[in-house]
């Protein structure tokens, strides 16, 4: 998914810029409210770089390896990193099919590392879906059962469903609903990026988005 593909979707200009045309075609062809869609597309804009990212990047170094995904390295769950679970790291290291086999083993409907659902149903879309049983969720939810086959269209076909998918599952509409202010801002981003990552960014790009809206 890009840009222009989101335009030629909703009935914009696909000239890749995001204004005011393409934000308004963009609200009515997804059923959102000005304040809706300036909090969702703020997010999302922030999430995909720009409109740009679409699938998780797992080209992790081993020091990254063991800081994003520590518990998963600890094997034996002592909080410790041993010499062997070290090592483990250290030959997945730069393998992102392999990385995301062994990271995404066993949770969310995943089978374990030998089943390759962690490399298949790895994070796509605007706001990245990651897991067996949210991929097959996601399909319930837009009719598509080719998607757990090609789950490749989460990135393309579906990648702004999918965000409103995780916005809808996670009750988010509530918080947009609060109006467009650094506090619901804030919140939203919390429950997003399970912290405050970007926040100045994404406070800048719904506000600048709700005023073009408006």
């Amino acid at each position: 998914m890009s840009l222009k593909e989101l335009q030629i979707k909703v009935g914009a200009e696909p000239d890749g810029e995001i204004g005011k045309e393409t934000l308004t075609k963009a609200a009515k062809h997804f059923n959102l409210s000005p304040v809706r869609a300036a909090h969702f597309f703020g997010q999302v804009a922030h999430e995909t770089g720009g409109f740009t990212l679409f699938e998780e990047n797992l080209n992790y170094s081993k020091e990254r390896l063991l800081t994003i995904f520590k518990s998963d390295f600890d094997t034996n769950k002592d909080r410790k990193l041993s010499p062997t679970e070290i090592k483990v790291a250290e030959m997945l290291a730069r393998k992102p099919e392999q990385i995301a086999n062994f990271v995404y083993a066993n949770q969310n409907g995943n089978g374990g590392v030998s089943s390759g659902d962690g490399w298949k149903f790895r994070g796509r879309g605007a706001i990245q879906l990651t897991g067996r049983s949210n991929y097959e969720e996601f399909a319930k939810y837009v009719g598509d059962p080719k998607i757990l086959e090609d789950p490749g269209l989460v990135k393309t076909k579906y990648a702004f469903e999918s965000a409103l998918f995780f916005f809808d599952k996670n009750k988010l509409w509530a918080i947009c609903d609060q109006g467009v202010n650094q506090k619901s801002i804030t919140s939203l981003t919390k429950r997003i990026n399970g912290g405050i990552n970007g926040l100045s960014d994404r406070i800048a790009l719904t506000q600048k988005f709700y005023n073009l809206l408006k």
